[in-house]
């Protein structure tokens, strides 16, 4: 039996940080999708519906909370896992992002193994 390919996408405007999660992901198997800002990031979502989305905080165009919240209020995408990785680390930016909707709230830097970990423990 083969296994099926899960497609992530990751929303994420810095070219360090999104090199570093395609690495480890890409490494596991995984698919990657992309998108450097908000907007995109609906779209994206939209077009290929991903497994997971990890999800940036700050943001161009719109800012990854207003991401989370508009995905996770529409029919067929609130079921899909969003895990918001953001440099915000004070316990009130946490607490926004799961109040937003999010499934999980990693902060930079991490370790590429423990972002693999929450991945899988979301699909």
């Amino acid at each position: 039996m083969e296994s099926i390919v899960k497609r992530i996408l990751v929303v994420e405007d810095s070219p360090a940080y999104l090199q570093l999660m395609r690495q480890a992901l890409e490494s596991r198997g995984y698919t990657i999708l992309t998108a450097g800002d908000g907007e995109q990031a609906l779209e994206q979502a939209r077009l290929h519906r991903p497994d997971l989305i990890l999800l940036d905080v700050v943001l161009p165009r719109m800012n990854g909370y207003q991401v989370c919240r508009q995905l996770k209020n529409e029919s067929g995408m609130k079921e899909i896992p969003i895990v918001m990785v953001s440099s915000k680390t004070q316990e009130f930016d946490r607490y926004w992002g799961l109040k937003q909707g999010a499934d999980g709230y990693i902060t930079k830097p991490f370790e590429p193994l423990a972002l693999v970990a929450e991945v899988e423990s979301r699909l």
